[in-house]
Parts: C-alpha cells; structure tokens; sequence
C-alpha cells in the first residue's frame, strides 16, 4: 500500500477519503486500520447527496448490519440510516471529475494499483 501511496504523489495527486462518519468515529478507523491518508467528514452526506451516491439502508437490512457490528446512525452521529455508495473520484486542479468509479456493493472499492493506473493515463493526456 505504501508503494502506490508514494507512487499517487510522484503522479502529483492527494489521496484523501471522504465519509459521513463524524471525526471521532473517522479518526477511530484511522487508528484501528493503521490508515495514512486524511479522511474528511461529510456530516449528513452533503457532498454525497451533491455526486447523487446516496442511498437509504433498507429496514430489512438494518438488524443484518447490525449483526456485524455497523450501526451507521452511531458512527454518522444522525438517525437517517443514509450512505454513500462505494465511489472514487480522480478530481483536477480546476475541480473537474477527471475518472469515476461507483460501485452500489460495498466490498467492491477501486485499489490502490488502479488508481495509479488512472491517474497515469490523466497524466499522459
């Protein structure tokens, strides 16, 4: 992971996470995932909603989720049972979306690799 941290900054970008988890509860996953990068809060999905990647948890789902542990209404510091869609945004300097990967299933995120990929063929452009 740290190659392709080190090899997002030769290519000129900043790796940052975007999530609607209050700071305490993001500064918790930092600590318990041992993660480097900056995560920003998105209270109550703000930037989310903007990007049209925000979904309800189905009340059906909700004691499934809760069977694992995710209480998304703790960690979020709301009662909406709102999140994000897995996504990744390559963004530019002038704050144009320059690649997009969204995912509706959760497990499925870009890696790391990829986006040294994607940001390699922004560059070549």
């Amino acid at each position: 992971m740290q190659r392709q941290m080190d090899r997002i900054k030769e290519l000129g970008a900043t790796l940052v996470a975007v999530s609607p988890q209050t700071i305490e509860s993001s500064l918790e996953t930092m600590e318990r995932n041992q993660i480097s990068f900056d995560i920003l809060s998105d209270t109550g999905n703000k930037l989310a909603r903007q990007l049209g990647i925000v979904f309800q948890l189905p009340t059906e789902l909700r004691p499934i989720y809760a069977s694992f542990g995710i209480n998304p209404p703790s960690v979020n510091g709301d009662d909406s049972f709102e999140l994000p869609l897995t996504a990744t945004y390559l963004i530019d300097q002038n704050q144009k979306i320059r690649f997009a990967f969204v995912d509706a299933d959760y497990t499925k995120r870009m890696e790391p690799e990829e986006i040294v990929v994607e940001l390699s063929k922004i560059n070549k452009r």
